[in-house]
């Protein structure tokens, strides 16, 4: 019985880890999204906000309560900036690459 506990703490210890990894991840890409954005730069504000939701797709798998929510509204953001971005359109997807940035951040507080 005290193994199937241990296990089973592990487990729980490692998805945290996991979510955490990923939403780091998510958030660091989200910023280099609004970085180049900021720049006029829509197809690397594409690729870095591609790579941000495919972390934070990760990080919502895992993730709970008002984390999940937060994760989960950021990748909606990311989604309209990678949208908008595809269409050369690098200011619009910029403000949905920082919203994306603001979701993350409150996602760890």
């Amino acid at each position: 019985m005290k193994k199937i506990a241990i296990i089973s703490a592990l487990l729980l210890t490692s998805t945290g880890v996991f979510a955490e990894q990923h939403a780091a991840e998510a958030l660091k890409h989200s910023e280099h999204a609004v970085t180049h954005g900021q720049a006029g730069h829509a197809d690397q504000l594409v690729e870095h906000a591609g790579k941000a939701l495919d972390h934070a797709k990760q990080a919502e798998g895992v993730a709970s309560g008002a984390a999940k929510s937060h994760v989960s509204a950021g990748i909606k953001s990311l989604e309209e900036s990678i949208a908008h971005g595809k269409q050369n359109h690098a200011d619009v997807a910029t403000k949905h690459a920082e919203e994306a940035v603001g979701h993350f951040k409150a996602s760890n507080g």
